[in-house]
């Protein structure tokens, strides 16, 4: 069992990956405040569950260590200082603003374990959860029709967003959205206090005002990192984390900022565009025409050098990464419909395990084709609920450890 993060491309075969398995968060979603909880569609668990353990038994059967949030928060917390401290910080950012209800709330979780304390945090808490809310201010006398204390957090599942790894450190990100921010106070206790993990580099903190979020995070290679410019990333922050990252004593040398349309349904880069193999990648080709790429490096003193690629994506990447060619395998096989479709349940999506085999959703039947027919190994599962969430097998994975290709 290895220690620490080590990341240094999309491709080397998986070693750690870190998983979120659907709890009953995604329970707590009712209609009235999907746009709240920032999911499109009510979720039916027992299914979604089925099919994430698909995935993970997929995962392990290539080889990959997989572990689960829970758990690891589980370990963390059962050390009572570390508890007491998550607590206060988790009901601070809940919003949970007078004493009568923090108190009441101390009180709730005071008979839960260490394990069955962050599955609730998570879930969330219902207002008829807790019976004994002493009125000690107004806040605590007005009613109020909303039906949660704590809200529940469904997009925890997508393990991408909240950190990601890059080289031997990781980016503890600021989400874009208030309803997400939370997400990250379970990778802020992980990489300060578990042992396997609280060694590891930062690149960036989550008390940052700029927002970045994993999904927009991809290590190509051991030299170059790019990043999207997306709808819930902040070109600020690209550049504060290639600063970090081009001063530290990794070896990356370049960051390709990739500005993507700002769309829900383009909203990270790889939902868009993923690699696949050492010269292959999948992208959607809705984004190949508006897309402008910049090139970010070391220059004179602390300063980075930034500037325009006028070439066209496959040019890009082919000079980056010293490949003598470059190929773009298209969502929906170059079909503008399928392409759509596909993409919209994130046929783009994968997660590569090795070089050349990737996972991916089964729904996405043409554009897995396109990936077969150029010699991608192509492991499929079931996604009939989890792709309601609008997020495919890389969104729900957050590699700890890869080996080098």
């Amino acid at each position: 069992m290895s220690s620490g993060i080590h990341v240094y491309s999309e491709i080397g075969r998986l070693k750690t990956v870190l998983l979120h398995r659907p709890g009953r968060e995604v329970e707590n979603i009712v209609p009235d405040y999907l746009r709240r909880l920032l999911f499109d569609e009510i979720v039916y668990l027992e299914q979604a569950d089925r099919e994430h353990d698909q995935f993970a038994r997929i995962l392990r059967g290539e080889g990959v260590e997989v572990v689960y949030l829970v758990d690891l928060m589980a370990e963390v917390l059962s050390d009572t200082r570390v508890r007491d401290e998550f607590l206060m910080e988790f009901m601070t950012e809940g919003k949970l603003a007078t004493e009568g209800l923090r108190e009441a709330m101390r009180e709730y979780f005071s008979a839960l374990g260490p394990r069955d304390l962050i599955s609730k945090c998570i879930a969330g808490v219902r207002s008829d959860e807790l019976k004994n809310v002493r009125q000690k201010s107004l806040g605590d006398m007005i009613k109020n029709p909303y039906p949660f204390y704590l809200d529940p957090i469904p997009n925890l599942y997508f393990q991408r967003d909240p950190f990601a790894s890059i080289g031997r450190g990781i980016s503890l990100n600021v989400m874009a959205n208030e309803t997400r921010n939370r997400e990250t106070i379970f990778a802020k206790y992980i990489f300060n206090y578990h042992p396997r993990f609280k060694d590891s580099a930062r690149w960036y903190n989550r008390d940052k005002t700029h927002p970045i979020e994993g999904g927009d995070i991809l290590v190509l290679s051991s030299k170059v990192v790019a990043v999207g410019i997306s709808d819930r990333t902040s070109p600020i922050a690209v550049e504060r984390v290639a600063q970090k990252l081009l001063e530290s004593e990794e070896p990356f040398e370049t960051v390709l900022a990739f500005d993507i349309p700002k769309r829900r349904a383009y909203m990270h880069l790889d939902t868009v565009f993923t690699m696949v193999d050492h010269d292959q990648f999948t992208i959607y080709p809705g984004i190949e025409e508006p897309l402008d790429v910049y090139s970010i490096n070391r220059g004179a003193g602390r300063q980075l050098s930034i500037k325009y690629e006028h070439r066209d994506l496959s040019e890009i990447l082919k000079v980056h990464l010293k490949l003598p060619a470059v190929n773009l395998i298209r969502c929906g096989d170059g079909d503008r419909i399928a392409a759509s479709r596909e993409q919209w349940t994130d046929g783009s999506n994968t997660l590569a395990v090795s070089p050349g085999k990737v996972v991916c959703y089964n729904r996405n039947c043409i554009t897995n084709e396109a990936l077969r027919r150029n010699k991608i190994s192509v492991l499929e599962f079931d996604s009939y609920e989890l792709s309601r969430g609008r997020g495919g097998p890389r969104c729900m994975s957050m590699p700890l450890i890869r080996e080098n290709p």
